[in-house]
């Protein structure tokens, strides 16, 4: 486990219209949809749309090992030729993971909140490393926006609760102070309901 402070952060929601752009700086398409794979903790890919005039669905998909980089403002691609029928991303048997709306809880079974987004690692891994969640009174933090760093295994308990933060600027700080303190200690929260799928509209669960 590394103890790096992690790459810039950003929620998966916030991906989409994301521009899809070539190396050689051509812009081939937008992100509509994010794909993740919950066993791994990673993005699997993205379902795409056009760009301007052309901003409809493609029947083209971008899986994650054909990215060269998840930037702050593109997704960065080699050539438009590393898009892939649409089916390579979007039927993905090994697509799941954390939806919106799944139940985060304790490995005791206490709801402490509701996943309202994921956040994933700018870079090239496409690491989900945390959850948007609405709390609950078990975090203390009632019907509250907070963000909440997740371990290697983000689909598999425990999870510790006791470096939730409220700022998605904050996130980075806590997941390096998580990652120093290594892994979590009995009594502390997994994600519950889990079967992470797509993170928009396409999203099966």
């Amino acid at each position: 486990m590394t103890s790096s402070v992690p790459a810039a952060l950003m929620a998966a929601g916030d991906l989409t219209k994301r521009p899809v752009v070539t190396l050689g700086g051509e812009a081939v398409a937008q992100v509509k949809d994010v794909v993740l794979d919950g066993a791994g903790g990673r993005i699997a890919g993205f379902t795409l749309a056009g760009r301007g005039l052309l901003s409809g669905p493609l029947r083209k998909s971008l899986p994650w090992a054909a990215v060269h980089a998840l930037g702050v403002d593109a997704v960065m691609i080699t050539s438009a030729e590393a898009l892939e029928d649409k089916s390579a991303v979007a039927s993905s048997e090994e697509a799941s993971g954390l939806v919106r709306g799944a139940r985060v809880l304790t490995d005791q079974g206490v709801q402490v909140g509701t996943v309202l987004d994921v956040v994933v690692e700018a870079g090239r891994e496409g690491r989900v490393v945390g959850v948007e969640m609405s709390s609950t009174e078990a975090l203390g933090r009632r019907e509250r926006t907070v963000f909440l760093p997740l371990g290697d295994c983000p689909a598999m308990p425990a999870q510790d609760t006791e470096h939730a933060v409220e700022e998605l600027g904050e996130l980075a700080t806590a997941l390096w102070r998580k990652r120093l303190a290594g892994p979590g200690r009995p009594g502390t929260t997994g994600l519950g309901a889990t079967g992470l799928g797509t993170t928009g509209e396409e999203r099966t669960s």
